[in-house]
């Protein structure tokens, strides 16, 4: 490993008569001109290419396609343009259970949003990382054919198209992160089906129609996964979609003045309910005991009657405490 050191100029082509090397990692460095086509022609052993942070330019070279053993592809951080190869489906060892070798090793990843540092674990990633490019066009297709890959970065490009609709066959997916791009049309349905997916943005793009909910998505609820995509509506942002409240949403400004008119129409309706009640129960009872003279008797003489007895409760209670005082007095005395 050569990483993280001030390495300049083209890479050497001496490199290519290291056909057995398993680790290539020239990370944080400023190589540049293109990605040499020899290294997926002359490293067929090839588990982990990284060459992030550097100043590659061109485009990716279809070679790479033919690391049948490569897990971990990070290219990130370059000035790569061009299309996204459209052979990177066939990177086998991210789309089938093989039986690897296992290897300690060690290697700075990014996934999940952050970057960590991976050991004796190593053998266990499978990671692309494309981000922070000039990449252009659409996601290939191919991509979720690598039924293994647990990572998936192509945020900060210049892609777009549609986000495939298979995404959801990625069954081992933890981190997907697209944002930043031109990408356009629905969020494929899929993408609740992602059971392990733990860390999602899809960001500063031009996604339309609603939001997918359920399964896995209800755990990611995080309104800036979302943010910056003006024609999505539904679930974690204010936008409501069509036919969610039952009627149409009204035009930009009218929905606040029909808001207010509403309340005000309930206030006047409540005050005048409260008012009609008020005048209905007291003269339902006061009013007929005014007029009917009968009743006004017999109400009072209701009201002296509980209040008669109520008196001889009281009386007997005050009564029956005196005794026991008294009782209790004398056999204090004796």
């Amino acid at each position: 490993m050569l990483s993280n050191n001030r390495l300049s100029g083209e890479l050497p082509s001496a490199l290519r008569n290291c056909t057995n090397i398993n680790t290539l990692d020239l990370g944080g460095n400023r190589f540049s001109g293109n990605i040499p086509e020899w290294i997926g022609q002359t490293m067929p052993r090839l588990l982990i290419l990284r060459l992030r942070s550097n100043l590659f330019n061109g485009s990716i070279p279809l070679q790479l396609c033919t690391l049948s053993s490569l897990h971990i592809l990070d290219l990130a951080q370059n000035n790569l343009s061009g299309y996204i190869p459209f052979c990177v489906g066939n990177l086998s060892a991210m789309a089938s259970e093989i039986d690897s070798e296992r290897y300690e090793g060690q290697l700075m990843v990014l996934t999940k949003g952050r970057e960590d540092r991976y050991k004796s674990i190593l053998y266990l990633v499978n990671s692309i990382d494309l981000s922070n490019n000039s990449l252009s066009g659409d996601v290939p297709g191919g991509l979720t054919n690598l039924s293994r890959l647990g990572t998936l970065n192509l945020s900060m490009n210049h892609l777009t198209g549609k986000i495939p609709d298979n995404i959801g066959s990625l069954q081992r997916l933890e981190t997907l992160d697209l944002s930043r791009n031109q990408l356009s049309g629905p969020i494929p349905a899929g993408i609740a089906s992602l059971t392990l997916l733990n860390h999602l943005n899809l960001s500063y793009n031009n996604l339309s129609g609603r939001i997918p909910t359920g399964n896995q998505l209800q755990t990611l609820d995080d309104p800036s996964i979302y943010r910056d995509n003006p024609a999505l509506c539904g679930h974690l942002i204010t936008a409501k979609c069509p036919g969610d409240d039952g009627t149409p949403n009204p035009p930009s400004g009218e929905g606040d003045d029909d808001d207010e008119d509403g309340a005000e129409v309930e206030k006047k309706w409540f005050y005048m309910n409260m008012g009609t009640g008020f005048v209905v129960g007291f003269w339902g009872v006061c009013g007929t005991l005014v007029v009917k003279e009968s009743w006004r008797h017999a109400y009072f003489k209701l009201v002296y009657d509980i209040k008669e007895w109520l008196l001889l409760v009281f009386q007997l209670n005050v009564a029956r405490l005196q005794r026991k005082l008294n009782l209790g007095r004398s056999q204090h005395r004796t």
